[in-house]
């Protein structure tokens, strides 16, 4: 079993403040960053986790939250600069920044730019202030527009802005509208994604009005349409690219390729050297990942064989182009007759279909891909 190839995820906790349909590790900052001392805790913690390397030289990082561009370019800097005495980057290795516009200062991205951050990630998702205020977001219309064209400004060619759909009361048209100015605005890379209302979340205890599912349908054929006019491909479930753009640590993720994990409550994905594959995660608590306290990994499990087909289905089928019996064998280190049968069942319920050596969901089979997926359940 040959290795796959190796990402690195970070995560930065903190936020302004915590918006009400957010689920991840976030915390809402009270105080003044732990900046200087959350680097060295990063360094220290991918000191413990260089076995996970095994010579591989790093394809992409992505730092995400939280609000990573809460931290200062200075810090970026000291942090990249001690990843590269550790790993060997590859000659175009991607680097991503997760950026609020509410959090920018002026002159920020040219400091991330020279720092060695490459691409951005912005999280705009409504460029209507009416929901911006809804979903809690600390910036308006216009700190978004400000900030994409600061980052273009800045150099930066490729970058994602991220927009959610089926908000509160949201119209087809005011949806369609959020597209539509991300598209004007240059944007290459498009994550255009439905909220949904997650539990321990504020929305879940108290929810928004969302619209009905036939005209999230509506909406998403139209988005769709509008998306494919303008020149993006629909290359993942909710991820859109103009040619030469798509997110290549995202790929690796969907390709159940290995990532490294470091930060509060990161998740990371290794196949060992003997070829098991190894799912593990940070301490959560930021304050328990500074301190070391009782340990920076809070789990780590080896998956069963029975349940890496499932694994893998569930991030090779969000692919457009799905993946090949190569890419399974090779990625999941089993022989292609677990899943034939299965795989061919699908197929004659039109949910699966093989083009060019190709395995993918049909567009039907992305409709029902939670359904899809269940096929491939351990019984």
């Amino acid at each position: 079993m040959s290795l796959p190839p190796l990402s690195l995820y970070v995560h930065v906790p903190w936020c302004v403040r915590k918006c009400p349909y957010c689920d991840f590790n976030s915390h809402a900052k009270t105080a003044e960053l732990p900046e200087s001392a959350y680097i060295d805790a990063l360094i220290e913690d991918l000191d413990q986790d260089v076995s996970f390397i095994q010579d591989r030289p790093l394809q992409s990082i992505f730092i995400g939250g939280g609000t990573p561009s809460l931290f200062s370019a200075t810090a970026y800097q000291r942090l990249l600069a001690a990843l590269k005495q550790r790993l060997h980057f590859s000659d175009d290795i991607e680097i991503t920044l997760e950026a609020n516009p509410g959090t920018l200062e002026q002159g920020r991205f040219e400091g991330y730019r020279e720092a060695g951050i490459n691409r951005l990630s912005i999280g705009v998702q409504s460029f209507d202030g009416e929901q911006l205020t809804k979903l809690g977001r600390v910036h308006n219309s216009d700190d978004a527009l400000k900030a994409i064209a600061t980052a273009q400004a800045a150099g930066y060619s490729n970058f994602n802005i991220d927009l959610m759909h089926g908000l509160n009361e949201q119209s087809q048209a005011d949806a369609l509208q959020d597209l539509q100015i991300a598209i004007d605005a240059g944007a290459p890379h498009i994550s255009w994604y439905q909220l949904t209302i997650e539990p321990n979340t504020e929305f879940y205890s108290r929810p928004p009005t969302l619209p009905v599912e036939t005209e999230i349908m509506t909406i998403q054929r139209q988005g769709f349409a509008l998306l494919a006019k303008a020149g993006f491909q629909r290359y993942e479930v909710s991820a859109f690219a103009r040619a030469g753009h798509q997110a290549r640590h995202n790929l690796n993720y969907w390709q159940f390729g290995d990532y490294l994990a470091l930060g509060a409550g990161a998740h990371g994905k290794i196949t060992t050297a003997n070829g098991d594959i190894l799912r593990y995660q940070k301490t959560r608590k930021p304050e328990d990942y500074l301190k070391r306290s009782p340990s920076r990994s809070s789990k780590s499990e080896v998956i069963a064989p029975e349940d890496i087909p499932l694994e893998f289905m569930m991030n090779a089928l969000r692919l457009s182009e799905g993946f090949s019996q190569t890419l399974f064998e090779q990625r999941s280190g089993l022989n292609w007759t677990i899943v034939a049968d299965t795989i061919k069942t699908l197929q004659a319920r039109g949910l699966i279909q093989e083009q060019a050596g190709q395995f993918k969901a049909t567009q039907r089979g992305f409709v029902m891909l939670d359904s899809l997926l269940g096929e491939f359940l351990a019984e």
